[in-house]
């Protein structure tokens, strides 16, 4: 039975080769990682801009249930995000 590519790629992990920068375009000028201040940054601006969009002109409160609920289920991931990070070398 022939491998997958998936199996070819883990298999290459293990044996420490190096990745083909066809396979993944990003090897060739080094960047595999994440945003790593640029994600809870962004995460942080756009929850208190929801938290800002309760000033407005609407009357009822269904926008402001939903603003405030996004806003704050948005700051909620964030701080969970970076609270998995600070802790993960812990488990």
């Amino acid at each position: 039975m022939g491998s997958t590519a998936l199996e070819k790629r883990k298999s290459t992990a293990v044996s420490g080769h190096t990745v083909s920068p066809a396979d993944e375009p990003s090897a060739e000028w080094g960047w595999h990682g994440t945003f790593r201040v640029g994600t809870p940054a962004a995460g942080i601006f756009v929850g208190l801009a929801m938290f800002a969009m309760l000033i407005g002109n609407h009357e009822g409160w269904t926008e402001n249930l939903w603003l405030i609920g996004m806003g704050a289920g948005l700051l909620a991931g964030v701080a969970w995000m970076i609270h998995k990070r600070r802790t993960s070398w812990r488990r």
